[in-house]
């Protein structure tokens, strides 16, 4: 008789899971899925603003987004639809549901707007709102189905909260904000994917501590007694940084499945350069506020 182990930990990828994804057997280039996987976590943050969800929804909802697509080739699942699937998934899972209105109007007028559209109002409960009503729903289901219905996620903001209490950063006039704003950012990289979120919460403050010229305790090793290992804390510095160097050519991604194959041949690209310059996103994608902001439910 098989055994099932329960955790209440983030469930984490082997290394053959990162190298060998769907989508990279299914003929996508590494910086192909990286951009993709970048604007579907771009998206459902925009979405989560517009939408007044509390940060640790949005996380959830891109942890979801990155689990999926381990599981799920980008060749054949729609950024837009999962996006948009993850949103209303992770809403339930931290209990600030949302309506199929607000969901579709707010993601409708996100796309028009990073393509570079008129921003014309959606017409309400016609065939484009029911369309990707019926899409949000097959979405869901597809998310729960590959992911086996386990959709709990642990997110890092209570946990380094705690930790900057216990470094005594709290009041620090730049700290707190900066490693916040370096744990949204890093939802757009694989962190979240390959590290529990104690070693992230270290790996943030330690980043965060070392742009603003702050040392900290070495003797003991403060990451040790948080029980982090420095090799971890630099991995994940490193893939939150580089972001900044890597410009993301939002209006050449392809937001649904007829996009795909003309941008994965270069089409988009063209038509792109072609007209209005491509919408770029760059540096810290989180507007929101360590301050006021409800980091769990527990908290």
């Amino acid at each position: 008789m098989s055994q099932v182990k329960l955790s209440l930990q983030n469930a984490l990828l082997t290394l053959e899971q990162l190298q060998q994804t769907p989508s990279r057997e299914d003929g996508i280039t590494e910086e192909q899925e990286d951009h993709l996987r970048q604007l579907g976590c771009h998206l459902i943050q925009h979405a989560g603003i517009l939408l007044k969800l509390p940060q640790v929804a949005m996380a959830t909802g891109q942890i979801l987004f990155q689990r999926f697509f381990y599981q799920a080739s980008l060749r054949k699942f729609a950024v837009r639809d999962i996006s948009m699937g993850s949103v209303f998934l992770a809403a339930k899972v931290e209990e600030c549901p949302i309506r199929f209105l607000d969901l579709v109007n707010v993601f409708d007028h996100l796309i028009k707007k990073f393509h570079r559209l008129p921003l014309d109002p959606m017409p309400a409960y016609q065939q484009t709102f029911y369309t990707l009503k019926d899409a949000t729903v097959v979405a869901e289901m597809q998310i729960l189905k590959k992911l086996s219905f386990n959709v709990h996620v642990q997110t890092p903001y209570a946990i380094m909260i705690n930790y900057l209490k216990v470094l005594e950063l709290m009041d620090h006039p730049i700290i707190p904000q900066l490693a916040w704003s370096y744990l949204n950012d890093g939802l757009r990289t694989s962190i979240y994917i390959c590290y529990q979120p104690p070693t992230i919460a270290c790996s943030v403050i330690w980043l965060a501590a070392m742009k603003e010229n702050v040392a900290l305790p070495t003797s003991p090793a403060w990451w040790e007694v948080l029980d982090a290992k420095l090799e971890d804390i630099e991995n994940i510095a490193g893939h939150i940084t580089s972001l900044y160097h890597r410009p993301l050519p939002i209006s050449t991604l392809p937001f649904t499945i007829e996009q795909v194959e003309p941008y994965l041949r270069g089409e988009l690209n063209k038509n792109a350069s072609n007209g209005s310059p491509a919408a770029a996103a760059t540096g810290s994608l989180s507007s929101t506020s360590i301050k006021g902001t409800r980091v769990s439910r527990f908290s």
